[in-house]
């Protein structure tokens, strides 16, 4: 039996019983995710002889993702975190079932194959920021990276296992046995999320509006120039990586293997991707973020050369798996800068955004790199445009930095003011008008203004609606900024929404103020006027 005490450093987080639970469901959710994925592209080369339909399996999948993060991500952000995990997982079961009746049937077309695949992306779209913002709550953030390195091995293990199974599913008993396997593992993955036991978050405020919550969700994420940078950054690997994965049949029947062939070089791919999760940590330890992410690109487009000119398949698999190292080594790096960019309150709407970015690029890259291998008329001529893409898009992007600077401490903490009314006002009264009066030395505004600009990124990404600062055209040196919160309720929200990077910042507002006092801070709520519109 497993001595769990005994576990080595990288894998103490599976310790904790509530995390061992949900790994597990999520290893089994990403086990069927992948033996669907091989399935489905093998069958549509079965079904089509068109490398674009081929491709657009690819596509299908991650399309969805990229269409329906945002909302996903907001009700992860306002719903219970279990119910909706549990409800994203049975929705894949259910469409897991119907595949594998119409498959059982003979009644499987390229066309309902592709709807089929696009509403299996429906639920992977819903499921995965919700288990984004899950791991970091149920654990300690000393142990955050070893948890997301493990979220990580869960998908990789899934990519060696699933693409083997459903390999030799396909070679024994065809594409049908590998569906019903999936259905029933997707009904396995749904009953042990059930199992899982949450405490309710306590907030003495009413919960977030859907529309509201994706609005403050792109807001924040439009002013976080660290998440920005990662998104840039996201989008543009995997709309050029996924080139070999989208086309990895293709590249298997030039080979002149068959869905063995397929499978060894899946699988080759996955297991160099769970090597490298095992190194990763030291990696990050002695090397910065952005300098692994430009190295594992680079590497993914040099492997990619070398299976698109490749004339053995024992080389093609040698690629696949160096890409693969280099593969999770770039992905897991941007997944580590996106989750220490986000505060916990906006964790998935956060995570949504990057996951959008990513599908983004692989469903757009998938289509890209599809059409191009039909219009060259030659799949190893597409591999070769798309790997030498690589570095000069790297050396476009290059400003853009996920590591530079250092992290934010996201951590929550409370305001120093907080608003006592000597009104009644009522939660949905608003907008809100917040003015902060600052006096400042005319010879240190030019520095001041440097703060403020930070301030203004704060307090948008905080939900604002619009922020200014005005300087006095009579009295030099006073300063008054105002920002506006959409209601009162939203106002007393944006409270709970500091951080104690948000009090360093604050603390630098005052050191430019000038006297004892603390800047005068006032509130003023929206009136409305009877016969006049706002």
């Amino acid at each position: 039996m497993l001595d769990l005490d005994r576990l080595p450093a990288a894998l103490q987080p599976l310790r904790m019983a509530v995390f061992r639970m949900l790994w597990l469901a999520w290893l089994a959710a990403n086990l069927t995710m992948w033996m669907n994925d091989v399935a489905a592209a093998w069958m549509m080369t079965q079904l089509t002889t068109s490398a674009a339909m081929v491709a657009l399996v690819s596509a299908a999948s991650t399309l969805p993702v990229f269409l329906l993060g945002l909302p996903s991500g907001a009700l992860a952000d306002i719903v219970d975190r279990r119910r909706w995990f549990a409800s994203t997982q049975l929705w894949v079961a259910s469409v897991a079932t119907v595949l594998a009746l119409f498959s059982l049937g003979g009644g499987l077309t390229a066309p309902l194959l592709l709807v089929l695949t696009f509403a299996n992306g429906i639920g992977l779209a819903a499921r995965w920021p919700v288990f984004a913002a899950i791991v970091p709550d149920i654990v300690p953030a000393e142990k955050l990276s070893g948890a997301l390195a493990l979220q990580a091995m869960a998908m990789n293990l899934s990519r060696v296992i699933g693409p083997v199974l459903a390999g030799a599913l396909l070679a024994a008993a065809g594409s049908a046995a590998v569906f019903v396997l999936n259905a029933v593992l997707s009904l396995l993955a749904f009953v042990q999320i059930l199992r899982w036991r949450t405490e309710p978050r306590i907030s003495a405020l009413p919960g977030e509006r859907f529309v509201g919550a994706m609005r403050v969700g792109v807001q924040h994420v439009a002013q976080n120039p660290r998440m920005r940078a990662v998104l840039l950054r996201v989008f543009v690997f995997f709309f050029l990586s996924t080139a070999l994965t989208a086309l990895m049949p293709l590249v298997a029947r030039r080979l002149g293997g068959g869905a063995g062939s397929f499978t060894l070089l899946m699988s080759c791919m996955g297991l160099g991707a769970m090597v490298a999760v095992m190194v990763i940590p030291a990696l990050r330890d002695r090397y910065s973020r952005d300098l692994i992410v430009q190295v594992a690109s680079l590497m993914v487009s040099a492997m990619t050369l070398l299976v698109a000119l490749s004339p053995w398949l024992w080389l093609s698999a040698l690629g696949m798996a160096l890409g693969g190292m280099a593969w999770i080594s770039c992905a897991n790096t941007l997944t580590m800068s996106a989750q220490l960019a986000l505060p916990n309150w906006v964790r998935a709407r956060g995570m949504s955004t990057y996951q959008m970015a990513l599908m983004g690029g692989s469903a757009s890259g998938a289509v890209v790199w599809g059409q191009a291998a039909d219009l060259l008329g030659s799949v190893p001529e597409s591999l070769v445009v798309a790997a030498v893409c690589g570095p000069l898009v790297l050396f476009l992007v290059r400003g853009f930095t996920v590591s530079g600077g250092g992290d934010a401490d996201l951590r929550p903490a409370s305001p120093s003011q907080t608003p006592h009314p000597a009104i009644e006002i009522g939660p949905d009264e608003g907008p809100v008008m917040v003015t902060v009066e600052y006096w400042i030395d005319p010879a240190r505004a030019a520095a001041f203004a440097d703060v403020m600009r930070t301030t203004r990124q704060a307090r948008l990404r905080q939900g604002a609606l619009s922020w200014g600062l005005f300087r006095d055209t009579e009295r030099p040196g006073r300063y008054v900024e105002y920002f506006v919160d959409e209601t009162w309720v939203e106002h007393l929200r944006r409270q709970e929404r500091f951080t104690a990077d948000d009090i360093q910042l604050r603390a630098q507002r005052l050191a430019f103020h000038l006297g004892q006092e603390v800047p005068t801070v006032r509130r003023y709520v929206g009136e409305a006027l009877e016969g006049v519109g706002r």
